[in-house]
């Protein structure tokens, strides 16, 4: 049985980021628990046609480890998978990452004051030639940790819808998240179901070698011009030549997406004009008034994702692609059969629906005190304080989680900000169990409730990821700037945390 004082649970950019904060501080006695055969997490598993980041690049990227090599203003997928793969060696903590290694339950042992973290070989994804099944968790092996960090990331688990019959379609049949290379969809009739961020760069993918793509739409999402260009060889030989160029770059990219959170967040005069650009984008793309008011989102924009693309409304425009725009109702074999009664035969399906967000599957194996689970303390939604800390589970860390994401700027930057308050914390721990005072939980739960009373995400008119329908609380999002979150776990003090009980008296 293996101790260490902190296990991390994930090998995304979540948990190659508390890792390398926890080298920094001068703490080694950590592992990296990885459930797949590889690192890099959202951009290991998303392989699809088209697939890249819609932040800019330099802005995407841990701010100790600056790549002058991204190969344009939005890096692809691969670029990323294989930037978070060279972070692990620069940082040098590859020796504290167990791949294949899934956690299948974790338990707080009140009496030995530690997690009790059961290790196996759940499935995972995706298998790779990397590793080896050496590499896998023995059964029924166990950890013990001091401290348990869950960097298990939000886009992890595919959200399939449930349609009648869909089990009945005879061809290829996939999540956008778990691409099967294995099929030919070149000349073939392709489906498409969602228009969320990931179908709006497949569908034009598809349209480019398919021979036809349906694509079904149950609501349209506001979008912006993409623009970026590809950085040329001379550039790249500035950026790593000269290290204040990208300085500067990152500093300007950083303030552009924070002047981009009012009109994410319902700044009255700043939405407006952003939602003059999309329209404008709208119109200048897609000439005929039907596809128009099919593609027009009925919500204020903000409330759902603004998603960024130059290449969606052409090609939905084109005779590649035909919209529907309703929901997929059933499938018949190899027809589609939409809420309006239309029906689409099509050779191959793709779900490009989402995720599971507000619901994370990992809570329903995390047992805090007494035996309760992440899951059941969050059956009314995602809370925690610092949207990193949670009371009734010692030691734990959650990042990326409850209030933790972003709609305007990078998600790694806030990644970056809870890894270094969780080395704080840790710092100050001196052997103690950190209990949080359920009274600050809710203090902050109330704050955040507050800030997102008035904003898009609440009153935008939309039903979106964001926001938990359990509780129509917003768990997903930050309501507020970068600087806002990092001023706020400054102010965090330590008296988020119980008092250490009395030592018994002799």
């Amino acid at each position: 049985m293996t101790r260490v004082e902190v296990a991390i649970v994930g090998a995304g950019i979540a948990g190659i980021g508390m890792a390398s904060a926890l080298r920094r501080a001068g703490r080694d006695d950590f592992v990296v628990l990885e459930r797949a055969a590889s690192v890099g997490g959202t951009w290991r598993d998303n392989t699809y046609p088209g697939v890249a980041c819609d932040v800019p690049s330099h802005l995407y990227g841990f701010a100790a480890h600056p790549n002058p090599s991204w190969s344009g203003t939005y890096a692809r997928g691969a670029e990323i998978h294989a930037y978070l793969d060279h972070v692990v060696d620069a940082e040098g903590i590859r020796d504290r990452v167990r791949l294949r290694t899934a956690m299948q339950r974790a338990e707080w042992d009140a009496e030995h004051e530690v997690w009790r973290i059961h290790l196996g070989t759940a499935v995972s994804w995706p298998e790779t030639p990397e590793g080896s099944d050496t590499d896998a968790a023995p059964a029924g092996e166990v950890i013990l940790a001091d401290a348990l960090v869950l960097a298990c990331g939000r886009l992890t688990e595919p959200s399939i819808p449930r349609i009648a019959g869909l089990e009945t379609f005879p061809g290829p049949l996939f999540h956008s998240a778990r691409w099967d290379h294995s099929a030919d969809l070149a000349g073939a009739r392709v489906g498409v179901v969602g228009t969320g961020a990931s179908a709006i760069q497949i569908v034009p993918a598809l349209a480019r070698t398919a021979a036809h793509v349906t694509l079904l739409q149950r609501t349209p999402a506001w979008i912006v011009p993409r623009g970026g260009d590809d950085y040329s060889d001379a550039e790249r030989a500035r950026f790593a030549t000269t290290p204040q160029a990208l300085e500067s770059l990152r500093a300007d990219l950083y303030a552009e997406g924070e002047a981009r959170f009012a009109s994410r967040a319902g700044d009255s005069a700043a939405a407006a004009e952003a939602e003059a650009v999309a329209r404008a984008h709208l119109e200048r793309q897609v000439r005929d008034p039907a596809l128009r008011a099919a593609l027009t989102p009925d919500y204020a924009f903000g409330c759902k994702r603004v998603l960024l693309s130059d290449e969606f409304y052409p090609a939905v425009a084109s005779d590649a692609v035909t919209l529907v725009p309703e929901a997929l109702t059933a499938v018949e074999g190899s027809t589609l059969v939409a809420a309006d009664g239309s029906r689409h035969e099509v050779d191959a399906l793709v779900l490009a629906t989402g995720f599971a967000s507000t619901r994370q599957p990992y809570a329903e194996l995390v047992a805090g005190e007494r035996g309760r689970t992440l899951a059941e303390h969050w059956s009314g939604g995602m809370t925690a304080f610092a949207s990193t800390v949670v009371a009734g589970f010692p030691n734990l860390f959650v990042l990326n989680g409850p209030n933790a994401s972003l709609g305007h700027s990078s998600s790694v930057l806030m990644i970056e900000e809870q890894a270094a308050y969780v080395a704080r914390v840790l710092d100050t721990r001196a052997g103690r169990v950190l209990r949080v005072d359920p009274d600050a939980e809710r203090a902050y739960t109330d704050e955040i409730a507050r800030a997102a009373a008035s904003t898009r995400w609440i009153t935008g008119g939309c039903r979106n990821w964001y926001v938990d329908d359990r509780s129509g609380r917003l768990t997903l999002l930050w309501p507020g700037t970068v600087d806002a979150f990092r001023d706020r776990l400054a102010r965090a003090d330590g008296s988020e945390f119980l008092p250490a009980p009395a030592p018994l008296a002799h």
